[in-house]
């Protein structure tokens, strides 16, 4: 069995988490990859030390002070060094930064520099061997990922390798030119390892145990998805909820590797399984909620318009002349309503209703603003009579005029529209329904 575990910057800002870090390894052979991030904040306080290397870099790079910042950095590392009592020295590796910081090797260069070192203490502290990402991952001159390459380049220098430790969030061009990923950082490194290895399990370990069914900011202690797939994921991610980006998550899926999401301060807890498909039976109906402020609809009337050929193609294609990309259209025989963003609706309102009676001559053009967007998603829902029933009674009874409700041909997920203003109150009652109604 071989793992890969990619651990976050909250994980590894202290030496205290390293040692956590440490006995999660070490607990389990299987876990034989590692990923890190850059030392993350200690406390609200804190800096990033990413953050100071980007600091560092624009002081150095334009001939500013940066000596006090370049300490601060230093001093993190040897925190850590001391802390987990470590025989390593990191002077060397300062005096090429520094070198290469005040020669302007690049923005891209300063950020990597932070999971670079820190790859180098987790090696030592492990004892695995270190395998420097621009070595083995690789981006075109045009600065994007080369894929193919890097599973080819990666999957043959870690054939050999027992147990190594792989630094995230950047790779190299041809030339040795240091790029990072522009979204998803680490995550994406260690998706990249888990498929050129061929993993059983990707484990990324972060400061939470596993995605939570809502928003904690609108829940109290909302509960933990045991299990998600991949389709239920990226339905939650699209309305907002704060998942891995699609990036971390193609390469795996594309092989078919199981993702956990894990707790570093918690390493009891399960987390969050997410997979291709599964037998397992969800513990509730729905497996999570997430949604979005920020909508608003254009509703359009017109006698007999389901006879008309090409009606909604020529009123989306008054919206595309704007560059106005569509969230949800549902329809009726004589209605169909278009919802966008409103921040991107607003600038051409006028020549978009008058461009829609020019193409389509309609009875009525009627707006509506201020909407929000929620998606209550769960493979759950299919084997589960009336589960629209039960939002609409919720919601009801929470005095929230629903405005539109739209379900997919999959029964994944149902799509609600509330007024802005019933947003909270709407995910509260659509979650006490279905989660701590069947708890």
């Amino acid at each position: 069995m071989k793992k890969v575990v990619k651990f976050g910057g909250s994980s590894l800002a202290s030496a205290k988490q390293f040692k956590k870090v440490g006995d999660i390894i070490r607990s389990d052979k299987s876990r034989r990859y590692v990923i890190p991030s850059a030392p993350g904040k200690r406390n609200d306080k804190d800096e990033k030390v990413t953050d100071m290397l980007y600091q560092c870099y624009e002081a150095a790079s334009t001939g500013g002070a940066y000596k006090k910042i370049l300490e601060k950095i230093k001093s993190r590392y040897e925190e850590i060094i001391d802390g987990l009592e470590l025989n390593l020295n990191l002077t060397h590796e300062f005096e090429t930064i520094e070198e290469n910081f005040v020669n302007k090797a690049g923005r891209d260069y300063a950020a990597s520099r932070g999971e670079y070192l820190n790859g180098l203490v987790m090696a030592e502290y492990l004892g695995f061997e270190f395998v420097d990402a621009a070595d083995v991952v690789f981006f075109h001159e045009d600065g994007s990922f080369d894929a193919e390459t890097t599973n080819r380049e990666l999957g043959e220098r870690l054939e050999s390798v027992e147990r190594a430790v792989i630094p995230g969030f950047y790779g190299a061009t041809a030339d040795g030119t240091v790029k990072t990923f522009s979204r998803g950082g680490s995550d994406v490194t260690g998706s990249l390892v888990a498929k050129a290895i061929h993993a059983d399990m990707y484990e990324n370990w972060t400061d939470v145990s596993g995605f939570l069914v809502a928003d904690p900011r609108i829940i109290k202690n909302p509960e933990v998805i045991e299990t998600i797939t991949y389709r239920e994921l990226r339905e939650l991610a699209y309305m907002g909820a704060s998942v891995l980006h699609e990036d971390a998550i193609f390469p795996v899926r594309k092989e078919g590797i199981p993702i956990n999401i894990r707790n570093t301060n918690k390493p009891e807890d399960k987390g969050t399984l997410i997979v291709e498909s599964t037998c397992r039976k969800p513990r509730y109906t729905i497996t999570g909620i997430a949604g979005k402020k920020g909508f608003c609809s254009i509703n359009i009337e017109k006698a007999m318009m389901n006879a008309e050929v090409g009606f909604g193609r020529k009123v989306l294609e008054v919206f595309e002349k704007y560059g106005i990309s569509f969230e949800h259209i549902p329809s009726g025989i004589d209605t169909m309503t278009v919802f966008v963003h409103q921040s991107e609706f607003e600038e051409y309102e006028q020549s978009v209703i008058a461009g829609i009676h020019r193409l389509v001559e309609p009875d009525f053009v009627e707006l509506e603003s201020d909407l929000a967007l929620i998606a209550v998603v769960g493979r759950g829902m299919k084997a589960t009579r009336g589960t629209a029933g039960r939002i609409f009674s919720a919601l009801a009874h929470a005095r929230i005029n629903v405005k539109m409700i739209d379900q997919g041909s999959s029964e994944l997920n149902i799509i609600i529209g509330v007024k802005n203003s019933d947003f909270e109150q709407a995910i509260k009652a659509i979650y006490d329904i279905f989660i701590t109604a069947e708890l």
